[in-house]
């Protein structure tokens, strides 16, 4: 499956000064396969490692020879030269060995030509909690996230429909007849979500949702359960790790719109859940989206810390969890829990796309679901509905208050432009980000 991410990897094979990479992202996102993919087509000379079953690895780098002897002996150990022009090491499950993540910053201060990628299970948790030094400014970051809707749409064959998409976003133009068709894939994308392997059961349904596999996501959720035993402190840790987890439901529908111990359980405190919460972000089982005390440039800068809410990092996931079921997504039954899983998903749609996951608390119970700021507009509020409902007092107590160049209102309306307001119908989110933003005709 065609995947965004690959061109970020292209960008970094290009880079003149380049160092080891480091891929991250949420467990069955597709990392190991587009990474894989990448090396395949980009490389002459490629080897792939998993450090799960090559163990003589792990020794290797668990030994007390020099940094020098553990590189010259790698290159025999796998029958592969990396250092060779064009050539790449792809090191997956790198969380097994903490001495190979350390040794990075040997490869990019004594073999900067050396080409190295690295992913695996629960690497942000692993990165976290290391006993080794972590090679710190040695190495690049990259995340990955559940495919997005666009990604979604090529799956399915569906480029024209993206096209008209974008345009009518830059141009503020209704889709008309289109405009069903579009949120008919929208709502096939909650059934699904963005994990590959889920949209691909989906796809070979043949347009027979009834015939939808949900054990690939069920699956997931287990593994997801499983996890929670993996590098942890002791057993309490994983309770409390299972029992965040199991509120995040709760949390979510929380008139207060912030996360709250009291929910987890009752009397918990924050502190007892510091490092079980720290375990569960760095995981990216969730995405975390904090509050805005004063929206003002730079945003971050505003951050009020210890107020923020919590997404699961899948819709598909949310949607199996609470136990919704094929008849009630695909015809908009989802009653209760239709609001946040709607949020949930524009949550999803804007980390995608490289936005900070941000919001606003202001007086009167006002609030605006999400902030992003542009290079040339400034500070943008977005507001998610579910529906085509049209009120939206909050944003007018913002823009009374801050008056933004526009806002942006979400929701299963068509495209359009009234009152200031950009209406941006729930499939299109993919296209809200900074980019696109500076150029949209206002």
């Amino acid at each position: 499956m065609q995947r965004k991410i690959y061109n970020d990897l292209v960008n970094w094979k290009n880079e003149k000064d380049f160092k080891p990479l480091i891929v991250l992202g949420v467990r069955q996102c597709g990392k190991t396969y587009i990474i894989d993919e990448f090396c395949r087509n980009e490389f002459k000379f490629y080897k792939k490692i998993n450090l799960l079953y090559d163990t003589d690895v792990c020794e290797l780098y668990a030994s007390n020879n020099s940094s020098e002897k553990k590189y010259n002996d790698l290159k025999i150990l796998l029958d592969f030269d990396f250092d060779k022009e064009d050539s790449v090491l792809f090191i997956d499950e790198i969380q097994v060995s903490e001495e190979l993540i350390s040794e990075l910053k040997f490869f990019n201060e004594k073999h900067s030509n050396v080409r190295i990628i690295c992913a695996g299970s629960l690497l942000g948790v692993k990165l976290a909690r290391l006993r080794k030094p972590f090679p710190v400014g040695k190495v690049t970051r990259l995340y990955m996230y559940p495919m997005d809707f666009e990604e979604f749409l090529i799956a399915f064959n569906q480029e024209p429909l993206i096209d008209k998409i974008k345009e009518c976003y830059q141009k503020n133009e209704q889709m008309g007849i289109l405009h069903n068709k579009a949120i008919d894939y929208y709502r096939r994308y909650l059934l699904s979500g963005g994990m590959p392997e889920s949209v691909k059961s989906l796809i070979e349904c043949d347009n027979d949702y009834y015939n939808y596999d949900y054990s690939k996501l069920n699956n997931i959720i287990e593994d997801y359960k499983n996890d929670m035993n993996s590098h942890i402190t002791n057993s309490s840790e994983t309770l409390k790790i299972r029992n965040i987890y199991n509120s995040l439901s709760s949390q979510l529908q929380n008139a207060s719109k912030k996360f709250q111990y009291s929910i987890i359980e009752s009397g918990a405190k924050s502190r007892e859940y510091s490092l079980p919460l720290d375990w569960f972000i760095e995981s990216n089982m969730v995405q975390v989206c904090k509050c805005v005390k004063l929206p003002e440039k730079p945003l971050l800068g505003f951050v009020d810390n210890n107020v923020f809410k919590l997404y699961y990092s899948d819709v598909g996931i949310f949607n199996r969890i609470v136990n919704n079921d094929i008849k009630t997504i695909i015809f908009d039954d989802m009653k209760i829990y239709k609001g946040i899983i709607t949020e949930n998903y524009v949550a999803n749609q804007l980390k995608a796309n490289g936005n900070d996951l941000l919001y606003w608390k202001g007086m009167r119970k006002s609030k605006v679901d999400f902030l992003i700021t542009t290079k040339s507009d400034g500070i943008i509020p977005i507001e998610v509905k579910a529906d085509e409902h049209n009120q939206s007092k909050s944003l007018k107590i913002y823009n009374d208050l801050y008056h933004p160049k526009y806002m942006i209102r979400v929701s299963l309306k068509d495209f359009g432009l009234t009152n200031n307001i950009k209406s941006v119908p729930l499939y299109a989110v993919f296209c809200i980000n900074m980019d696109t933003l500076k150029s949209t005709e206002i």
